[in-house]
């Protein structure tokens, strides 16, 4: 099981950041195919908030990973 989570803990590490910089992306090619004025607005306002909420849990995915890797989450020294 412990070898599990620590490739786990790799897949989080790989996979967090490869998604932050595919949504980038996504929102330059949603916010370019849109049309001028208002409607851009909102598109670009609409992935800003998506952006502004992602990037912190994909941070925390991270460290999440990180912990999994270096063997925080093994039951095998842990006091109960």
């Amino acid at each position: 099981m412990s070898a599990i989570k620590k490739l786990l803990g790799i897949v989080w590490i790989l996979l967090a950041p490869t998604a932050v910089v595919l949504m980038f992306i996504q929102a330059f090619e949603k916010t370019s195919a849109a049309a001028e004025g208002i409607a851009r607005t909102n598109t670009a306002l609409q992935w800003g908030i998506i952006l502004f909420i992602f990037i912190p849990i994909s941070i925390g995915f991270t460290i999440f990973g990180f912990y999994s890797l270096k063997g925080e989450y093994d039951q095998e020294g842990m006091e109960r």
